[in-house]
């Protein structure tokens, strides 16, 4: 049977959960993160119908950290200890599948983004503290519900924050909603395994890419 490679799209997508699993690993750790990759995750929750892949996260140049992530992580040899970031990868995809079969549970997500994203308007910003408690909350109240939790490393002083935990529920969300449409695109998890070439090939092109002066 001849499997599909990943194509530009997929590895976009993909990016993209790289990009906000890396975040998690980083505020878990440090207890911060840069406000514009931040920015670019929540953002991407309320892209519902985006002209293409890309439109999801603004630019190609908004996940240069996640390209940069996923070329060093997919280099990595098996090891009996995986980084973080790559676990929280994992993680991720698994409750994408799980969520793609829960059709309510996906409409009520999709009701309560449309409200927070009326909420962002409002202030004036998708980051705003009080949206990113509301999108906090929408996440407890699905995803979390799944008996699967990612179990997230970190500073405790950190982590035991309300402000740093609400961060982290949003961008597991980012990186959950970014792993759907890698899936919608044909992403599979085989090609993770089994594709690294092809993937790393493609993140070269999309750095080259997103290197080059927007105009």
């Amino acid at each position: 049977m001849l499997f599909s490679k990943p194509d530009r799209n997929q590895v976009i997508a993909l990016a993209g959960v790289f990009q906000a699993c890396q975040l998690v690993e980083t505020l878990a750790k440090t207890g911060s993160v840069p406000s514009d990759r931040f920015g670019v995750c929540i953002e991407s929750l309320f892209q519902q119908n985006p002209e293409n892949t890309e439109a999801v996260f603004g630019n190609l140049s908004n996940l240069q950290l996640g390209i940069e992530s996923m070329q060093e992580l997919i280099t990595l040899q098996p090891r009996n200890q995986q980084p973080d970031t790559l676990r929280y990868v994992v993680g991720v995809v698994y409750l994408a599948n799980k969520l793609r079969n829960k059709k309510t549970m996906l409409n009520v997500i999709g009701e309560r983004l449309q409200q927070a994203g009326r909420q962002a308007e409002h202030f004036g910003a998708a980051t705003h503290t009080n949206v990113i408690a509301n999108l906090a909350q929408v996440y407890q109240d699905t995803i979390s519900t799944f008996r699967y939790r990612i179990q997230v490393n970190g500073y405790a002083g950190y982590l035991q924050q309300e402000a740093i935990a609400q961060r982290v529920r949003c961008l597991l969300f980012a990186g959950i909603r970014a792993a759907v449409l890698w899936h919608q695109l044909g992403g599979r998890r085989r090609h993770l395994i089994f594709n690294r070439q092809q993937l790393l090939q493609q993140l070269r092109l999309l750095q080259q890419e997103s290197s080059q002066p927007q105009h």
